[in-house]
């Protein structure tokens, strides 16, 4: 019997340096392009660039140099700054946007997982009708509304995010509500709030975090779509999705306009997702994560 303890013991306490291993190669990699990614973003101000709307008729759409290593845009603009100043601006709409999914959507899962009766066909049912909605129709409304900005964009994204937050955060907690950890605190006399709070909470927060970086990538790519259609941030400001279709119209004369910022967008989805997606392995319920 100790033999056998002793070996559950040393199982258990191998289980993290086995999951760490298990991130693989391509892990680490996506991680440190999310890594350079924001510290070009955060560093931007400091960095020996040129500014990003400076412009130089005379030196549109100049070839890769010493002087512009990326060369300009159709405004004579340094394209490098551009790209380094555009993704602040897509990390920020990625990550603001997915955080009000989290928050609004992730409260409304628990509280829905957990009550359910009502309340529940109630929160389903209104995230139905928020899925029903054409996104685009609501973008084209709001910005019609109140105009281009950063924080409208924001919030249209993160409105729209809602619905998959609340999904993740009801299924977890309806996997969790019957566990016995969760009817021992109810046995004890505990309050919802604490249930929800100290019992719930902080295993539903495994899958949500996991969801989250899943949630940047789809929200990087959903601004880089409203830029293109021009509904996005309002110029000069950049962002990706902004030079992708500023780019579309120098396709023959520099393709790299439009290649280069689709290429960084490409690269911070995919590490994004994949960051995401191995994650979301490791704090699977079904595989004893929780």
């Amino acid at each position: 019997m100790a033999t056998l303890e002793l070996a559950i013991e040393e199982d258990v306490a191998a289980t993290p340096a086995r999951r760490v291993r298990r991130l693989g190669p391509l892990f680490w990699v996506a991680f440190g392009w999310m890594v350079v990614v924001f510290a070009v973003a955060l560093l931007a101000d400091v960095l020996p660039l040129p500014s990003p709307t400076d412009m130089d008729m005379l030196e549109r759409r100049a070839p890769i140099s010493a002087e512009h290593w990326l060369g300009t845009d159709g405004l004579g603009r340094d394209e490098l700054a551009r790209l380094v100043y555009g993704a602040r601006i897509s990390l920020v709409v990625g990550l603001c946007a997915p955080m009000i999914g989290l928050g609004v959507g992730g409260a409304l899962g628990m509280l829905a997982g957990y009550f359910r009766g009502r309340f529940e066909t109630w929160v389903v049912g209104s995230m139905d009708v928020l899925l029903a909605f054409p996104p685009l129709i609501l973008a084209l409304a709001v910005t019609a509304y109140l105009g281009q900005s950063i924080l409208n964009l924001t919030l249209i994204l993160g409105v729209l995010g809602i619905p998959a937050f609340m999904r993740v955060a009801r299924a977890a907690t309806l996997t969790l509500a019957r566990r016995e950890f969760v009817i021992a605190a109810q046995a004890l006399g505990a309050t919802h709030l604490r249930i929800l709070l100290r019992e719930l909470l902080p295993n539903v927060l495994l899958p949500l975090a996991a969801f989250f970086l899943l949630g940047v990538a789809l929200t990087i790519v959903a601004e880089g779509a409203l830029s293109f259609l021009g509904l996005g941030v309002p110029p000069p400001i950049s962002s990706w999705g902004s030079m992708i279709g500023e780019g579309r119209e120098s396709l023959e004369a520099a393709p790299r306009l439009a290649f280069i910022p689709a290429i960084a967008m490409f690269l911070t989805v995919l590490s994004f997702n994949l960051v995401g997606d191995t994650l979301r392995a490791l704090t699977d319920p079904r595989q004893g994560a929780l």
